[in-house]
């Protein structure tokens, strides 16, 4: 049991009356002091703890009755944090962390004010849908019988190939989308809080009017709260418990949200996810920063649900790291689509993984749920094939079936469709064969050296005596903030640009092949087949003439979905075409900036075992750690002040050997030295 105190009544020296009631017998024997906290009573709690013989009876028995007494010179200031935090953990009213759970619909709650829902030590159901169904205008269904329910403090991630209605059960679940059917449910006091994959930002004309707003609420309740303070020093008997039942959903609200500190917090969000100056006009702004500004924005209005869809995009890994660390510890619930599976292992509790329309819960992390899923196939690959056994018996005999036999002949059948059924859902996904990338010519001993090579845009230093040596068969990560210079180091070794300072010697025998992150050339009214293969039956890959349809179907287009029309397509199936359009040329040196985006983890898979398996160098820029830990022989980083660090290991040893240089420092807003 906590009481908590205003700060502003109270100073060092005060005198605290304690009324019992009338147990004030056993009261005074079961409750000690174990302590209060905090200095010069700033925020103070005290915290009275009841022996285990009469816990009940002295929880019952006291409660405080005024907390004003003989004020000091100094007093606690108005604002302080008033206690700790909430109670039950593992995502549950009040708890940080642990994983959230998802349930089947349940009952209604009543509605309560906001502070309420985190005050009750319950896991009741804040959100639900129950037998959801969602069909596109063409008619193909999306979602069906989806049934789920969270509670306040669940994390929870969703899994799924691109197209399979991760981002339109999102966009239901967070209110955006009517056009379904099935029951919806949400507890009128809870507060939702949306990230789309291209978010809007029209608050104002700047950063900083855009993020503004985002605080109001959070100021509100500040003020309220010194308002309540003020009248409790004060007020009468009468007034002190409806005053202190105000005092303390103020203080849980502000606790849940962090509220206490919120110039820190609003400085801390701006510099860990690298967002622009706040003075800096939106319009200028690049997709990106857009999208961290809105991030930014959303995390400040504390809600208490948060749906993030792709929230590590365009955040470099220290910010990822940061906004784990963040999501880990907010009361509220998490709903996240993300193909970052390091941050699935580090926040989520629970993965939902959406397959052909449909819903399987999982409690556990992105690792653990990995370790069921291929259990869980293996055992579908082995019933799948008694299945398939069973069902050329069954066809042989319809095929020979003897006269006479009609009436069982009909039972047989209708026993066979069902086995055509149950072998269907057994194919649970449309395996990625295999990712093809095609190799260049051989490479020669040198591909890419840099010797004390110096870069400025504008009047900014990007790098400046950066020296590396690219060995053949080399995998190296890029890293770094947004701006830094990755991709002004691309552009210096495809020829587009060139050092200020110092050498950058490119191979004579590299043949460079550049991804960009761009899909604006996609044309939204061709096919997925037409925009990769040009409508022919055969494509050149190197020397050797491959199937079309095969080559889209190694970049899990199949059957049908190579007849979509690319306007129609997810983010992630946008740049699957790409990367298969431009593989298509060939060439000994890849050079891919964030491949990684929007990729659904089989693809990611695929595409990690490809690269692997490459027959020549690649120079990937990505934020995607457990990517990285899978490919990368050697880490480039652009760690700020025009500093680029080259190490020889994965991203995992770069940030060992990092914290061990740097120490575990937060992230900040990057730096650049001056143009001398």
């Amino acid at each position: 049991m906590s009481l908590k105190c205003a700060p502003t009544c109270l100073a060092v020296g005060s005198e605290l009356t304690i009324q019992r009631g009338s147990a004030a017998h056993s009261a005074s024997k079961c409750v000690q002091i174990v302590g209060i906290d905090l200095p010069q009573w700033k925020g103070s709690t005290l915290h009275l703890k009841p022996h285990r013989h009469s816990a009940a009876t002295a929880a019952r028995a006291v409660k405080v009755v005024a907390m004003a007494g003989k004020k000091g010179k100094k007093g606690g200031g108005s604002g302080g944090k008033a206690g700790g935090g909430g109670g039950g953990g593992g995502g549950g009213a009040g708890g940080g962390g642990g994983g959230g759970k998802l349930k089947s619909a349940g009952s209604k709650a009543p509605a309560a004010d906001r502070g309420a829902a985190y005050q009750n030590e319950t896991r009741k159901i804040i959100l639900s849908v129950n037998r959801l169904r969602k069909v596109a205008p063409n008619g193909k269904e999306i979602l069906k019988n989806i049934s789920l329910g969270m509670y306040l403090g669940a994390k929870i991630g969703f899994l799924g190939a691109n197209g399979a209605g991760k981002s339109s059960l999102m966009r239901i679940l967070a209110g955006k989308d009517a056009a379904f059917e099935g029951d919806y449910y949400i507890d009128p006091s809870i507060k939702i809080g949306y990230l789309e994959q291209e978010p809007s930002l029209d608050d104002g004309p700047t950063v900083m009017d855009n993020i503004e707003p985002a605080l109001k609420e959070t100021k509100d309740l500040l003020q309220e709260f010194e308002e309540v303070s003020v009248a409790m020093a004060s007020a009468g008997d009468a007034d002190m418990d409806k005053l202190m039942t105000q005092m303390e959903r103020l203080q849980t609200r502000l606790d849940a949200c962090n509220g206490w500190e919120l110039d820190r917090q609003l400085q801390r969000a701006m510099d860990a996810l690298r967002c622009p100056a706040g003075e800096a006009p939106v319009d200028k702004l690049s997709g990106g920063e857009r999208r961290r500004v809105a991030l930014c924005r959303l995390l400040l209005q504390a809600p208490d649900i948060l749906f993030l869809d792709e929230p590590t995009n365009h955040l470099d890994a220290e910010a990822v790291a940061w906004l784990e660390r963040y999501l880990a510890e907010f009361k509220g619930t998490v709903v996240a689509i993300t193909h970052d599976r390091y941050f699935l292992d580090n926040v989520a509790g629970w993965i939902l993984e959406l397959d052909r329309g449909q819903g399987i819960p999982f409690e556990g992390n992105y690792s653990a749920w990995l370790e069921n899923k291929a259990e869980r196939m293996a055992g579908e690959e082995r019933q799948q094939s008694a299945l398939q056994r069973v069902m050329e018996r069954e066809m042989e005999w319809i095929r020979q079936k003897a006269k006479g036999q009609q009436k069982k002949g009909k039972a047989r059948m209708r026993a066979y469709e069902e086995l055509v059924i149950q072998a269907g859902q057994y194919s649970r996904e449309e395996k990625l064969e295999s990712m093809f990338l095609p190799p260049g010519p051989r490479l020669g001993d040198v591909v890419v050296e840099a010797e004390a090579v110096a870069k400025a845009f504008g009047e900014r230093v990007l790098m400046d005596g950066v020296n590396f040596m690219l060995p053949p068969g080399g995998i190296v990560g890029v890293i770094g903030g947004n701006g830094a210079g990755k991709t002004t180091l691309f552009r210096m070794i495809t020829g587009q640009d060139s050092p200020d300072g110092g050498s950058l010697r490119v191979g004579d025998t590299v043949a460079p092949l550049y991804v960009d992150q761009s899909r604006d050339s996609l044309d939204p009214n061709k096919t997925v087949f037409e925009e990769i293969t040009g409508g022919a039956d055969e494509i050149l890959l190197g020397d050797r003439k491959v199937n079309s349809r095969a080559y889209c179907a190694w970049y899990n287009f199949k059957g049908a979905d190579q007849q979509k029309k690319v306007g129609v397509l997810s983010g992630g199936e946008r740049n699957r075409v790409h990367l298969a359009r431009i593989m298509r040329r060939g060439g000994n040196l890849l050079m891919l900036d964030e491949p990684t985006n929007d990729l659904d983890v089989d693809t990611l898979r695929a595409l990690e075992d490809a690269i692997q398996g490459f027959a020549g160098c690649v120079i990937v820029i990505s934020h995607d750690r457990w990517f990285l830990d899978r490919i990368a022989t050697h880490i480039m980083a652009f760690e700020g002040d025009s500093k680029v660090v080259w190490f020889e290991g994965s991203y995992s040893d770069y940030e060992e050997d990092r914290r061990r240089r740097l120490g575990n420092k937060e992230p900040t807003r990057l730096k650049y030295r001056a143009l001398a």
